[in-house]
């Protein structure tokens, strides 16, 4: 048994958590931490963990810790995870990796250091069925040379305090990191356009956004990314080849048809979009604990790069659709 620590009882900390504690295999969640103590008493209540912390370095340093989540605010990521790689300790760190380029380099120059690998990033669409299956059929030559893809990032709601470089740093990083994943080379050119804003947007939030990037031998992806949708969860990618086309299809497994009309259903949230992909995502990652191998999932580098892509884009969207070159290091 792998012994997982989570930090984090909010939204994500409590998703890591219930599928670590319910469904992974060879995983035992031993430890909670969040500042918010009673927080992290619910949440270890709920799976069955008798051992909470307020702070997060205390949970990594525990003697019977052997592997961290870090599903904390983004603030914290840079500090957990270098005390992760100061103890030797596996961490899976929900995206961003930090909050900022130069310090997601930090991390990876710090595990560079090490000389091993522990860190993985949250992408966790890397092991959702419907992307791993375009993804072998890609790599296949299916369609032949990849030259296009079209993607779209809907939610059906956001917090108050999301603002509009959140749409970008918080939503659209995953799209970021699919692009890199899918096409394998590097995004070099960020653009944002935004038309009029949605009226279900509040004040000052530029929602809906039309972003393209451009990779490095010049194939060209746009995102459509709305966060304040109001339908449903609704995720997109498509990809043009010179052959054909690859298309994600609707997670629904029923149609329904009556009083004359055909219907599927939209997921309402991440989780249920999501769920098998988080599951595959945290069941990989506890494997190859366990046995000593690599990690296949997004590496320190990948949180890097993706938080390299969405710095150039949030000054895109700050100089009106301006393009803005890529800095990476």
């Amino acid at each position: 048994m792998v012994n997982v620590g989570v930090i984090g009882a909010g939204l994500m900390g409590t998703t890591h958590a219930r599928i670590l504690a319910a469904a992974v295999s060879g995983a035992d969640v031993v430890a909670i931490s969040d500042p918010a103590r009673e927080s992290a008493e619910r949440l270890a209540a709920d799976v069955g963990v008798g051992v909470v912390y307020e702070d997060g370095i205390e949970l990594i340093e525990a003697n019977n810790v052997d592997a961290v989540v870090i599903a904390s605010p983004a603030f914290t990521h840079e500090p957990f995870t270098l005390a992760c790689l100061e103890a030797g300790k596996p961490v899976l760190c929900e995206k961003p990796l930090a909050v900022s380029a130069d310090a997601a380099l930090r991390i990876v120059e710090a595990e560079r250091a090490t000389g091993a690998r522990r860190v993985t990033v949250g992408f966790m669409r890397r092991y959702d069925p419907s992307y791993v299956d375009l993804k072998a059929k890609l790599d296949a030559g299916v369609i032949g040379a990849p030259l296009l893809v079209h993607c779209a990032h809907r939610n059906p709601s956001v917090h108050s305090h999301f603002d509009s470089a959140m749409i970008i740093t918080d939503s659209a990083v995953h799209e970021v990191d699919v692009t890199r994943w899918l096409l394998g080379e590097e995004i070099v050119r960020a653009r944002v356009l935004a038309p009029r804003p949605t009226s279900r947007a509040a004040a000052g939030l530029l929602d809906p956004q039309l972003i393209v990037f451009e990779t490095e031998s010049g194939r060209l992806v746009d995102v459509e990314a709305f966060v304040t949708a109001g339908y449903g969860y609704d995720i997109r990618c498509e990809v043009v080849g010179e052959e054909g086309t690859l298309e994600l299809l609707s997670p629904s497994t029923v149609a329904v048809r009556r009083e004359f009309t055909e219907s599927l259903v939209v997921p309402p949230n991440f989780q249920q979009r999501f769920g098998v992909a988080y599951l595959q995502e945290l069941q990989s990652w506890i494997a190859a604990i366990a046995r000593h191998d690599p990690f296949d999932g997004a590496s320190a580098w990948d949180g890097y790069a993706a938080a390299a892509v969405c710095e150039a884009a949030v000054a895109s969207l700050g100089r009106d659709g301006e393009p803005v070159d890529v800095a990476i290091g």
